[in-house]
């Protein structure tokens, strides 16, 4: 067969082949591995800006050497086993790493669901960079890991090195909007450098490198730009506007905005407050359910009514003041409107809001920022004599303000020895608030320990740790109040701010939560448990009038008398297991719902499988053929042929099922540009094929001559038409068989 001519400069030189051993694709060596695993690593570099402390960069080294480690050490495998391998390795080293087990299991899945559950919460209204907690470090572990795992596919099964740019992108990307501020120099270079060092395991990298930098600039700036527009709940998505927006939201979980803006570096501005008399709680929102295994909970509030030109529902309640407060929003941004007191009008709001007057919860169906508006609200002025005379009014409030189940015992007994003498709430009330905060408490406010939630917590804060933050202290009064049968709730917002001229400013760190006691006839009355000692402590009339009175006969108790042993359970004036109103939906335990994980798991598995089962059935279909090729015997032309064409067909070159073989050849040899050794190997294959076809002996060559001939083919193809990514994991030769399938053996007498 002879090739056909063409007006082109003979080559100067030949380029040897260098045919695969028989059996075995290509395969990209140790180096690409680990090149890749670093690549993943430096690519996470921007985490730093949304993730505080570096224990996050150990946790991802550590998943990202499992996983080169299973690339390395099954690199002949197939690519479904090492793919099963590592995604197996991997839940090992989370379970290891995160949870109290050995082994997965239905306890280790369990803890895992727990963690992510917590992840998500914190996510939604975490403020960057948040803490680096358990359920963050579990959270952003997997996720370096899955695309450490996706890289490896991509630069190792795949042979593509610099399409694994692409997951890097991701990674550097969602930090990227996560974080309303500037990101570090080095964590840009860091993804720079990661896909740098991808570019340099290509094949012919040196004679690209100037293309390899333009990528990777390429790739910084794509970033930059997709960080600039992607959003995420709880942050501002920006890159670099200066913009606070939304970062002192309350959000979705209370208790977790709380901490993060607590234990942010630099307080944020939130609102210019004018017009009050004197300083006042600022309440975003209430909780009125507790669950055991929890703590209190958001829960939607009830349909209100729509803020707008009109007075709100809602009486006076007894000794309030009446004043109008201006409020500038400088950095606020959530689905709650601060109010003060009890709100009688809001004016100057752009926004549909709607008021619960039942919860005392200004809010809207999704995040606004509001610039200003004017609240005309009664602010309490109740003094102690006229508390302690409010007589209980049964029916007045919802009995979810007075649910406890759940609670420990020993709770309820701790309450019984703090409250002893006590006849009425008001002085029950200020009992509680003076264990805490008195002279004789043990009890310290630190943001160092962990939020707490349900009633082992309780007791541990108590009785033995003694030392939490707003959360912990407004929980426990709370709850203890209620074992009482005082209805109680949570509130949650900023306190008075600090003075500044005319105005009172408040910041990020003024995020606060407190307790609200009902009165009958006074209404929701507040009191603050927290032993704050930053001067942030508002002290209402009735408190300071009760510590001057000196309160009741009886002296509050410390902690030396009532820390109760496990056996005392003597009964709460309240009945303990009262169970929450119908209308909310009962805690489950995080246990139930272990089969959350791993369903989610196997289906992101099969997923993936999914997605790389077309190239993984081109290499099984390459190693059959090659295999029966190197054997011989009747069919091996046949095999070799299929596989010539599908080398073709994957380069985007097919072969009409109308051609002959020679046909064929000549149209491989003009679209691919074969070399001289790769023609004659053609040659070879044609007339073996033809033989096969239409002579009665056997197929010219045994099987050797037909395993060179085709290796030496595939070079050629390679070499003058190089395998794209979409090639390689969308192979046209399996996707499409029919336009690349060999025409039936015809008899003679059909030539």
């Amino acid at each position: 067969m002879s090739a056909p001519t063409r007006d082109r400069p003979a080559p100067t030189a030949t380029r040897p082949a260098r045919p695969p051993a028989p059996g075995r694709p290509r395969r990209a060596g140790i180096d690409v591995a680990v090149a890749a695993g670093i690549a993943a690593v430096l690519a996470s570099a921007p985490v730093a800006a949304v993730v505080q402390g570096i224990a996050w960069l150990g946790h991802a080294a550590g998943i990202v050497a499992v996983c080169v480690a299973v690339s390395v050490l099954l690199r002949r495998a197939h690519a479904a086993v090492a793919t099963i391998v590592a995604l197996a390795a991997m839940l090992e080293y989370l379970v290891v790493a995160f949870t109290p087990e050995w082994f997965p299991g239905p306890a280790a899945f369990a803890e895992f669901g727990r963690l992510v559950a917590g992840a998500g919460s914190q996510i939604s209204t975490g403020v960057p960079p948040i803490a680096s907690t358990p359920e963050i470090l579990l959270l952003t572990t997997a996720g370096i890991g899955v695309v450490g795992l996706i890289v490896q596919l991509v630069a190792v099964v795949g042979q593509a090195p610099a399409a694994a740019g692409v997951p890097l992108l991701a990674v550097y990307a969602v930090p990227t909007a996560l974080t309303g501020r500037l990101l570090p120099w080095w964590a840009v270079t860091g993804a720079a450098a990661g896909f740098a060092l991808l570019l340099l395991t290509r094949r012919g990298a040196r004679r690209q490198l100037p293309a390899g930098v333009l990528m990777t600039a390429v790739a910084v700036v794509v970033a930059l730009l997709a960080g600039s527009l992607f959003t995420a709940v709880g942050t501002t998505g920006r890159f670099n506007s200066g913009n606070l927006s939304a970062s002192g939201a309350i959000g979705l979980n209370p208790f977790t905005a709380l901490r993060g803006q607590l234990t942010r570096g630099t307080p944020a501005d939130l609102f210019e407050v004018s017009g009050l008399p004197q300083p006042q709680y600022m309440r975003a929102l209430t909780l009125r359910d507790f669950a055991a295994d929890r703590g209190f909970v958001a829960t939607a509030p009830a349909p209100g009514v729509p803020i707008g030109d009109t007075d709100l529902p809602g009486g006076a309640p007894d000794g309030t003041q009446k004043a109008t407060v201006a409020v500038d929003n400088v950095g606020f941004r959530d689905y709650w409107l601060p109010v003060y007191g009890t709100p009688q009008r809001v004016d100057g709001l752009s926004g549909n809001w709607s008021y619960d007057p039942v919860s005392g919860i200004a809010y809207s169906t999704r995040q606004r920022e509001e610039s200003s508006w004017t609240q005309t609200a009664l602010l309490q002025q109740p003094t102690a004599d006229d508390l302690r005379a409010a007589t209980p009014a049964p029916g007045a409030v919802d009995v979810g303000y007075l649910n406890v189940a759940g609670v420990d015992p020993r709770v309820a007994a701790l309450t019984a020895d703090v409250t002893r003498g006590r006849t009425n709430a008001f002085d029950k009330a200020m009992a509680v608030v003076d264990y805490f905060t008195g002279p004789n408490s043990q009890f310290h406010y630190s943001l160092a320990t962990a939020p707490g939630a349900g009633d082992d917590a309780l007791v541990e804060f108590l009785t033995k740790g003694r030392t939490g933050y707003c959360e912990q202290f407004a929980t426990a009064m709370a709850v203890m109040l209620r074992t009482t049968g005082v209805p109680t709730r949570v509130a949650v917002g900023f306190t008075g701010g600090t003075v500044d001229g005319d105005r009172r400013l408040i910041t990020s760190s003024d995020a606060h939560a407190w307790v609200e006691v009902y009165f009958n006839n006074y209404g929701w009355t507040s009191f603050d448990p927290t032993p704050l000692s930053d001067g942030r402590t508002i002290v209402p009339n009735y408190v300071q009038q009760a510590h001057e009175q000196g309160g009741s006969d009886a002296e509050p108790a410390t902690p030396q008398d009532t820390a109760p042993q496990d056996g005392d359970t003597p009964e709460p004036t309240a009945p303990q297991d009262q169970p929450p109103p119908p209308d909310q939906p009962q805690p489950t335990a995080d246990s139930s719902s272990w089969w959350v994980v791993p369903l989610v798991a196997l289906g992101g598995l099969l997923v993936l499988l999914a997605l790389v089962a077309p190239a993984l059935q081109r290499r099984r279909l390459r190693r059959r053929r090659l295999a029966a090729t190197a054997a011989g015997g009747p069919d091996a032309a046949e095999q070799a042929w299929s596989e010539v064409l599908a080398e073709s067909a994957d380069r985007g070159v097919g072969v009409p099922v109308t051609d002959t073989v020679r046909a064929a050849a000549r149209r491989l040899v003009e679209e691919h540009d074969l070399d001289e050794p790769a023609r004659d190997g053609l040659r070879r294959l044609v007339t073996a094929v033809e033989t096969a076809r239409f002579a009665a002996g056997p197929a010219a060559g045994d099987g050797p001559t037909l395993s060179a001939s085709l290796a030496a083919v595939r070079a050629g193809i390679a070499a003058g038409t190089p395998l794209g990514l979409r090639g390689r994991l969308l192979p046209p030769s399996v996707l499409r068989r029919r336009s690349a399938a060999v025409p039936a053996p015809r008899t003679p007498a059909g030539v």
